[in-house]
């Protein structure tokens, strides 16, 4: 817990890194979808009519959407071609974000099962200066926050 009068600054966006199990992926350049939603469930209870009862339901899980300038490397077309081709590879993997100096990781989040349900190519435009960028989404089966 911080102390008073001692200021704490909040962690940077740009300091990520995404470890996904046995794929050595250069560096992405964005990492959506961190995000976990509980549905309510109302119950009217007898002798209670002026309220209604909320309890926790079902939680879901929101795609994580990585991005990418496009490389030589395949790793992640061949993972989302296996899925196309009948042979579904889950993966467990790791948010990881570092300190400002990059050198200590400062808070981590873990998914399981995960699997690409969506890739995107780059957009190309001959008149741009912009990096091709590739994304590739994934589903998974839970997330939770280790550090």
């Amino acid at each position: 817990m911080a102390q008073t009068g001692v200021r704490v600054d909040p962690y940077v966006n740009f300091n990520f890194l995404v470890e996904l199990d046995g794929i050595a992926q250069a560096s992405f350049t964005e990492c959506s979808g961190i995000e976990s939603v509980t549905e309510v469930v109302e119950n009217r209870e007898g002798g209670h009519n002026t309220t209604v009862r909320k309890a926790p339901g079902k939680t879901t899980y929101s795609d994580i959407t990585l991005k990418w300038g496009l490389t030589d490397s395949t790793e992640l077309w061949e993972w989302r071609q296996s899925i196309i081709e009948g042979r579904v590879r889950r993966k467990n993997g790791s948010i990881v974000v570092y300190d400002l100096a990059n050198r200590t990781e400062v808070v981590r989040w873990n998914f399981v099962n995960a699997w690409p349900t969506k890739w995107e190519g780059p957009a190309f435009n001959a008149t741009g200066h912009e990096i091709a960028v590739e994304t590739l989404v994934l589903v998974h089966e839970g997330i939770v926050r280790a550090v």
